[in-house]
């Protein structure tokens, strides 16, 4: 499961956050606790976070309810951002029309800011999570608590999107979630895959199974 973070106050200010150290606001503080209740329902069996005091917040949030350590690993921060940190969209618009341009068409190569790009998050991404997984009992549950587009590009790297679909999933919003589970299937000739089965999920009141038939 991947899970962001609660909002900020850059978030609501509609900055740039990337690999600043922003923690959560108030508001980010509430949304952490009322999805933390929710997502105890799934019986989590681990919990690892970006090291980032925004997304270590809101694990620690799930940490209350169910006794489970926050482990934390610097791979799951969001992309750095070099010069757009800390900016906000119309001032990244005006400064850096080229390189906001290939990132709204969904470049996994350009630079943002001089920062990192998509496909170099994602292989990091992959990394911290695979390693976390091999750690699971077979019938664990992971929780990573992670950022808003650490998270839409690690489950698009996930699901073998090629880099030209990574845009077809939406980002999370703050303090939203997304389920993938491991399926042994015979299309991949037994090897491991994965099956996206919630996306963006948490303004429901409460947790929803969906069944085929």
């Amino acid at each position: 499961m991947f899970w962001r973070h609660g909002r900020t106050e850059w978030n609501s200010e509609g900055r740039f956050q990337g690999q600043e150290d922003i923690d959560l606001d108030a508001i980010g503080r509430q949304q952490a606790a009322a999805a933390a209740d929710l997502l105890a329902n799934s019986n989590p069996t681990r919990i690892v976070s970006s090291d980032l005091r925004r997304a270590f917040g809101t694990a620690q949030a799930l940490a209350s309810v169910t006794g489970l350590d926050v482990e934390v690993d610097s791979r799951l921060r969001e992309t750095f951002l070099g010069d757009w940190q800390g900016l906000t969209f119309a001032d990244i618009v005006e400064r850096f029309p080229e390189q906001m341009e290939e990132w709204n068409a969904g470049s996994v190569e350009v630079r943002p800011g001089g920062g990192e790009t998509r496909a170099e998050m994602a292989e990091r991404m992959a990394a911290g999570i695979l390693e976390a997984v091999d750690g699971l009992d077979a019938d664990g549950t992971l929780v990573v608590v992670t950022h808003g587009g650490a998270a839409r590009v690690g489950i698009a790297h996930l699901l073998g999107l090629p880099y030209e679909y990574w845009g077809v999933l939406s980002g999370l919003a703050n303090c939203n979630w997304s389920l993938l589970e491991e399926v042994e299937g015979s299309a991949l000739e037994g090897k491991l895959r994965w099956r996206l089965t919630e996306h963006n999920a948490g303004t429901l009141p409460q947790p929803v199974t969906v069944q085929e038939g």
